[in-house]
């Protein structure tokens, strides 16, 4: 379970400065990061670490993280917002 204090920090980490990333790790923090295992919760700490221009990169699907656990968190979020 994260603390109120770790999920603050993980919000304004979350906020980028770059809308396209926003608009989806935002509302995820808020509406799912919660819900999700443990492994998954670190997943997505590491992918906040990201350089944003990857980030872009991969949410717009011109590529995907070579790292497994950064490719995981990457589908968990875009099946969330694209689900099939």
């Amino acid at each position: 379970m994260v603390s109120d204090s770790e999920f603050n920090r993980l919000f304004w980490h979350s906020r980028r400065g770059m809308l396209e990333l926003d608009v989806l790790l935002v509302p995820f923090l808020k509406e799912a990061f919660r819900d999700l295992p443990p492994e998954d919760q670190a997943r997505y700490v590491k992918l906040l670490e990201c350089e944003d221009q990857d980030m872009f990169g991969w949410f717009m699907q011109k590529g995907t993280p070579e790292d497994p656990d950064l490719a995981k968190i990457v589908k968990i979020i875009l099946d969330r917002v694209q689900p099939e």
